[in-house]
């Protein structure tokens, strides 16, 4: 039994107007058949939903979480990091901070969430630090600036990677609190770092803004400290030492067939 009235809802809400004009004039039998095709428009319309949101929030390749190695990390709060995959975060806009040395996993794991964020239907957009700041302290007009700064307020999830892995001026520290001020309480923010809060003072050298920047993250914030050491070391030296014996096995095997 079709149910006209969530079908012409439905049609509303693919904007039909055309058809809902004339909804009393057509016959019966017809609904089955269009149904089949409602169905399919908003099959389609998720579909490429997704693919432009997927697009625009530059998330690139990263490994997934399941293919983490939680073992590795000497400290890691796995039941905490893995709770976020709830996305109960997004409810009252708080933020995620990962905080470690290099290779521990922060970046990951921060795509990982905001990739099941996106697989739910929310805006995101992942960008570095370095690559943000740079290119709001390139803009040269009020316009410009206004407009790139909307580009990283607009997102109900922004990732800000590798905060620390550069020096920054006092200019990079004012546009990363304008950007965190715009967010405060209305959007969240994932940010990974290699650099306690403590020593932020040292990032950004007499920055004013500094203390208010932090006060603004860590407000509504779970904060995950991640200790040990590079993963991607440890994957390097693995795949130098089977490179080696994969070697050491050829010069055999070449041997033997000389002889």
């Amino acid at each position: 039994m079709i149910d006209l009235e969530t079908l012409r809802a439905r049609a509303k809400a693919l904007r039909h107007y055309g058809l809902l004009t004339h909804w009393h004039e057509i016959p019966p039998e017809v609904w089955v058949h269009y149904q089949q095709l409602i169905e399919w428009e908003e099959q389609e319309r998720r579909r490429r939903t997704l693919e432009s949101r997927v697009s625009k929030a530059q998330l690139g390749r990263f490994k997934p979480i399941c293919d983490f190695d939680w073992n590795w990390p000497k400290r890691i709060d796995r039941a905490a990091i893995e709770a976020q995959m709830s996305l109960d975060f997004l409810n009252d806009a708080s933020n995620l901070i990962f905080m470690g040395p290099s290779g521990v996993g922060k970046t990951i794991l921060a795509k990982n969430i905001a990739n099941h964020a996106l697989l739910h239907g929310h805006s995101v957009l992942f960008v570095t630090a370095g690559e943000m700041l740079g290119k709001l302290t390139e803009l040269d007009s009020d316009s410009a600036l206004r407009r790139r700064l909307r580009r990283y307020t607009a997102p109900r999830v922004l990732v800000v990677d590798e905060i620390g892995a550069l020096s920054y001026s006092n200019r990079h520290a004012d546009l990363l609190f304008e950007i965190v001020s715009r967010r405060y309480e209305q959007k969240s923010t994932i940010l990974t770092t290699n650099t306690p809060f403590a020593s932020w003072k040292e990032l950004f050298p007499s920055a004013t803004s500094v203390v208010p920047l932090v006060d603004r993250l860590v407000h509504h914030a779970e904060v995950f400290v991640i200790e040990g050491e590079s993963y991607r070391l440890e994957e390097a030296r693995k795949k130098a030492e089977q490179r080696i014996r994969q070697r050491a096995e050829q010069r055999t095997n070449r041997r033997g067939a000389k002889s």
